[in-house]
C-alpha cells in the first residue's frame, strides 16, 4: 500500500515573519549593548570615566561635585586604607575573590543581606557600567566584567579610577578630592592616616556616615582600618608602571 506524501507546511504568514525579524533585531541590539562595556574598558586605561550614578544625577539635574586627581596627588594613606576596608586581597586576586564571596553569602540570609563580598574591581564594574542595588542579574553581569577589567587595566589604575568615582558624600560628592575637601577642608594629598581611614570607613554608606562628625561606630572602624592599613603589603601593586 502506497503512503500518501505529507502535505507541505504552509508558508509563514506576514505577521509571523515580521515578529521574527523584530526579535532578531532586538537580540542583536541586546548583544551590542552588553558588549559596549567590554569595548570601553581599554579606553579607561587613559581616559577618566564617570560612573552610572554620576550620569544619572546629571540627567536628573541633581548636584555632582568631582575633581579628578591622579594617584600621585592622593595621599598614600588613602589607597592603603581603602584596600584595608574594602578588599584586603586586592593586590593578589584576578578581579573576583571566590573565598570572600562564599563567606559573604554564607553569612547572609539573602542576597540583599550580603555584605563585603565584592572586590574593588567588582565595585568598579558596577559603578562604571551597571546599576545600584543587589540582584542576581546584576551580579551575573558584574563578574565577567570584573575579570575583563582586571585583565586589561593595571591594579594601580583600577584603584585610581575607583578613588575618583566612588560616592563619598550625601549631596553628590564623588571622588577622593571632593571627599577630603568636604570632610576636612583640605586636598586629598594632605590627608593624615586617621583622616584617610575615616574616609575609607565612610565608603559603604556615605549618605549616613559623616566623617566630619563621626559617631562611636565610625570611630571604631577608623581605628581598625588604620591598623590594617599600616600592616598591608600593597606598595608593590600601587607603584607606577615603568
Amino acid at each position: 500500500m502506497r503512503i500518501p506524501p505529507k502535505p507541505a507546511s504552509p508558508p509563514p504568514t506576514a505577521p509571523r515573519r515580521s515578529l521574527w525579524r523584530w526579535l532578531r533585531i532586538a537580540g542583536v541590539a541586546i548583544v551590542f549593548v552588553l558588549l559596549i562595556p567590554y569595548a570601553l574598558v581599554p579606553l579607561y586605561r587613559v581616559v577618566d570615566p564617570v560612573s552610572t550614578l554620576m550620569l544619572w544625577r546629571r540627567v536628573t539635574g541633581a548636584r555632582v561635585e568631582r575633581i579628578v586627581v591622579p594617584m600621585g596627588r592622593i595621599d598614600p594613606n588613602l589607597p592603603r586604607a581603602v584596600i584595608a576596608a574594602e578588599d584586603g586581597s586586592f593586590c593578589t586576586h584576578h578581579g573576583i575573590d571566590l573565598r570572600q564571596m562564599r563567606e559573604a553569602v554564607a553569612q547572609a540570609d539573602a542576597l540583599s543581606d550580603a555584605r563585603g563580598g565584592s572586590t574593588i574591581t567588582q565595585q568598579l564594574a558596577k559603578n562604571l557600567f551597571l546599576w545600584q542595588g543587589r540582584s542576581f542579574v546584576r551580579k551575573g553581569l558584574e563578574l565577567p566584567l570584573a575579570l575583563w577589567i582586571n585583565l586589561v587595566i593595571p591594579k594601580r589604575r583600577q584603584l585610581e579610577i575607583y578613588l575618583n568615582i566612588a560616592e563619598w558624600g550625601p549631596n553628590g560628592e564623588f571622588g577622593a578630592e571632593a571627599a577630603a575637601r568636604r570632610a576636612f577642608g583640605k586636598p586629598a594629598r594632605q590627608l593624615t592616616p586617621q583622616e584617610a581611614a575615616l574616609l575609607a570607613a565612610t565608603l559603604p554608606n556615605p549618605v549616613r556616615r559623616n566623617p566630619r562628625q563621626p559617631g562611636p561606630g565610625l570611630r571604631r572602624l577608623t581605628g581598625i582600618y588604620m591598623t590594617r592599613a599600616a600592616s598591608e603589603k600593597v606598595d608593590a601593586c600601587l607603584r607606577p608602571a615603568r
